[in-house]
């Protein structure tokens, strides 16, 4: 290995690390708030690809029909929940956002599958479709049982993950697409080559982070988050609905997730499965920082991407295995240095 190598490897380290990082932090903000880890964290990133490859190609996304179809259930458990309350005020806030929200939704869609060449209005639209997905899941799969236990939860977490991984070939096949996003810019520092994709990634990524960070300090929507996340019961008692945290919490990891999805898309070939291999490199990042420590999990993730990078070159055949080993030493330091710690009793 020469320097231009080596130089080379940390540029791809660095790019897929801010991916990595990324999805580390709306894994530990979904793990903190809600106590699930969130298998289908990698779903959000290949709808999001698929999707935009879908209207680059002139037609119409198929998670549409999963963003109306989960809209109508929604309603539907809404209603049912307002009639056992004898409370109808929250009904036509269900509606709106979950019926026609998503058809206004879909009208956009149909209008941009015609505008292949809108870049900007693509991902708008790619966004718009995605991220409201998360909320929904919240509410149909985990809101139900959301004083269940940590591995009840990902029981259903697994299994809401093989559904939509379902949907995803259902609707869009078992060929990868790439998508066309930054422009082909090279940027020649010495023997460093920087591509313009790699740079759209990472101030993308930076910037998303610092938004996270600024929403956590700043805002009261964040600080509620943070609240329930330290203590569910306390932010209960001071006003904080648990059920408004858990759908807060799952939108940002499914706006998260769409972003990550949009950057990787020009880089690498998205598959209708491919999310969950992203997503686990993600949660390595997250496990070291105990999936708690948001600077950690960033940190982290970038450890993953260094190792993964190096690996490919030295044992490309073996790069994913030797990244998934890194997980044993962690989880053994840490059960050998962290207390047990009994789960709340929300009842």
């Amino acid at each position: 290995m020469n320097l231009a190598i080596a130089l080379w490897l940390s540029q791809d380290a660095v790019t897929n690390g801010a991916i990595y990082g990324l999805i580390a932090l709306a894994l530990v903000v979904v793990f903190t708030v809600t106590r699930v880890i969130f298998v289908p964290q990698g779903e959000f990133i290949s709808y999001a690809a698929l999707s935009l490859a879908t209207l680059q190609a002139g037609k119409v996304p198929g998670t549409i029909y999963v963003l109306i179809g989960g809209g109508i259930l929604v309603a539907a458990l809404d209603g049912v929940a307002a009639l056992r309350k004898k409370s109808l005020k929250s009904l036509p806030g269900s509606l709106l956002a979950n019926i026609v929200l998503p058809l206004a939704i879909a009208a956009t869609s149909w209008w941009s599958a015609s505008r292949p060449d809108d870049l900007l209005l693509q991902v708008v639209v790619t966004l718009a479709i995605v991220t409201p997905l998360g909320p929904m899941l919240y509410r149909l799969a985990f809101q139900p049982v959301a004083n269940a236990s940590v591995l009840v939860l990902l029981i259903i977490a697994v299994a809401v993950h093989y559904v939509l991984t379902g949907f995803g070939l259902a609707f869009f096949g078992g060929e990868g697409v790439r998508t066309h996003m930054f422009p082909n810019l090279q940027f020649r520092v010495g023997i460093f080559n920087i591509s313009g994709q790699s740079i759209g990634v990472i101030v993308t990524s930076l910037a998303l982070m610092v938004l996270l960070a600024l929403l956590f300090g700043r805002t009261t929507y964040g600080k509620a988050l943070r609240a329930t996340a330290i203590n569910r019961v306390g932010a209960r008692l001071v006003g904080i609905s648990y059920e408004f945290s858990g759908r807060l919490s799952f939108a940002l990891a499914a706006l998260i997730g769409a972003v990550s999805g949009i950057l990787v898309s020009p880089i690498t070939t998205i598959y209708y499965d491919t999310g969950l291999m992203i997503s686990l490199k993600g949660f390595i990042g997250a496990i070291i920082g105990g999936m708690t420590s948001y600077p950690i999990a960033v940190i982290g993730s970038l450890a993953v991407s260094f190792l993964e990078s190096y690996s490919s070159f030295w044992a490309s055949a073996f790069k994913d295995s030797i990244v998934f080993s890194l997980i044993i030493p962690v989880l053994l330091w840490r059960s050998l240095t962290t207390h047990r710690v009994e789960e709340e009793d929300d009842s």
